[in-house]
């Protein structure tokens, strides 16, 4: 089998190169790092085919052959004060798989999306200076849940560096070579968190549908997005027979969680006897 090799930028302009022999996003990041000379701890995410800070290619578990991979890099950090004058903030939360927890989503009219400093694509480095580097997103999205009404809190966070924060980098000429790439063929690299990664057909249409269903479940229950979280509970869905039997596989694989049984019965629901669409 040819060795796998793909293409980077940074995303606010850099030259392109070219990276391989990683297993997992930890040394995924560290080979971009190598590339461009900078620590791995710079990178916030990565989207694919986009230098754009687009949630909808950000870079989860699955990688096709011909994805052109932008890293986004840290640019400013700003403090914000909120007061929480509702339950839900109107936030929600991702992380990179490398330690930083970001904005995946800002509900409209919400108490964030009034604050005009914060901005999908930010990530959360501190909670009323306490760091939450290296917590994933479910562990933020509860933090903040928690918070006590009426009572102001700050916000550090760090934005991702934008193309006019370098010089001559003003007007970004052309499009870059991965610009707008449509990947060719349905063969992935999964990554994993543990293991190698492993070469697998793309999912199919109707796993697709599952995980976004169970990635819809995620937000609402516990205000996080992770598409690679969804694929991993669907594949454990599609081999349980019962709400029981799933209860019990995601507790051996994804424990940390805690499930809440209600959204276990939800997932099993959507994932083995989904309803149609309605009009």
């Amino acid at each position: 089998r040819p060795r796998l090799v793909f293409h980077t930028q940074l995303a606010h302009g850099s030259p392109t190169g070219r990276i391989e022999g990683f297993t997992n996003v930890k040394e995924l990041y560290a080979k971009i790092a190598e590339v461009f000379n900078i620590s791995p701890t710079e990178i916030l995410f990565c989207t694919l085919n986009t230098h754009k800070v687009d949630m909808q290619k950000l870079l989860g578990g699955q990688i096709g052959l011909e994805d052109f991979i932008f890293a986004h890099i840290r640019g400013e950090t700003k403090e914000v004060e909120v007061t929480k004058t509702e339950d839900a903030l109107g936030l929600t939360i991702t992380d990179n798989g490398a330690g930083y927890a970001f904005i995946k989503r800002i509900k409209e009219g919400s108490i964030i999306n009034r604050l005009q400093t914060v901005c999908v694509g930010d990530s959360i480095e501190a909670i009323n200076d306490h760091t939450i580097v290296g917590c994933r997103h479910y562990e933020v999205a509860r933090m903040l849940r928690e918070l006590p009404r009426a009572q102001p809190f700050t916000l550090r966070l760090v934005q991702p560096k934008k193309a006019f924060d370098m010089i001559g980098q003003r007007t970004r000429t052309g499009k870059s070579p991965g610009e707008g790439r449509v990947a060719s063929g349905k063969e992935t690299l999964r990554l994993r968190t543990q293991g190698p990664a492993v070469l697998e057909e793309g999912p199919s249409p109707s796993e697709e549908e599952a995980a976004r269903r169970v990635d819809d479940l995620l937000e609402s229950y516990m205000g996080i997005r992770d598409s690679e979280l969804a694929s991993t509970m669907v594949e454990v869905a599609k081999g349980s027979p019962s709400v029981a039997q799933l209860a019990l596989g995601l507790d051996s694989v994804l424990g940390e969680f805690a499930f809440p049984q209600e959204f276990v019965a939800e997932v099993w629901a959507a994932v083995c006897h989904p309803k149609g669409d309605k009009e």
